[in-house]
């Protein structure tokens, strides 16, 4: 769907407030549709990934590869799926293997891009890949300094239960959970590929 001309606003003026490790708080002046002016207050991010790793059991039934992190600015202890940030210039799918096999072991034998979300459009620019992984291989996790979470899994329906009793509030994991819930049932198909030979970047 084409953007509509008269909700768009422009820049005129820019200016950095802080540059952080991989953060930066801009304040701009925009020209709004009306010819009036405003600020906008954002971050730009890098962008990240997301993963959704199924496990598939003996059974034929997946279990949903989960974590548990303390996350600072939240003071609490999320439940969610692996996920990290782009590196400058990185392409989606190689962070996506990474960031899987850094902090869960788990390699995976296929790939498959669901797409794409914005986290906090109002004031952040971050956006974040989604992929699925299956036919996943235990190997040795590769956590950085000062990394610490908890690795467990999970059935879809309990995944799905936390995410509606509140017990699973962190946004991607609540958009994967949808889009994990639409794949299982055959809603929304994805495209699975075969991973290169190794899933070690």
């Amino acid at each position: 769907m084409p953007d509509n001309p008269s909700l768009i606003e422009r820049c005129e003026v820019r200016e950095r407030l802080f540059e952080g490790h991989f953060l930066q708080a801009w304040r701009d002046t925009v020209r709004l549709p009306d010819g009036s002016q405003a600020t906008r207050e954002y971050l730009v991010h890098p962008g990240a990934v997301v993963i959704v790793p199924l496990l598939e059991g003996s059974d034929g039934h997946y279990r949903v590869v989960l974590e548990r992190q303390f996350r600072y600015p939240v003071g609490q202890v999320m439940i969610e799926l692996p996920a990290g940030k782009l590196d400058a210039g990185e392409d989606p799918l190689p962070c996506a293997r990474r960031e899987l096999l850094e902090e869960t072991g788990y390699s995976a034998a296929q790939w498959a891009r669901a797409g794409q979300m914005h986290l906090a459009i109002a004031y952040s620019t971050e956006v974040i890949h989604i992929y699925f992984a299956r036919g996943l291989t235990a190997g040795q996790r590769q956590l950085d300094a000062g990394e610490f979470l908890e690795v467990f899994t999970a059935t879809p329906e309990e995944l799905m239960t936390w995410c509606r009793q509140g017990q699973v509030t962190d946004a991607k994991t609540l958009a994967c959970a949808l889009w994990l819930h639409n794949v299982l049932s055959g809603a929304w198909p994805l495209d699975w590929q075969v991973s290169p030979s190794t899933d070690t970047p």
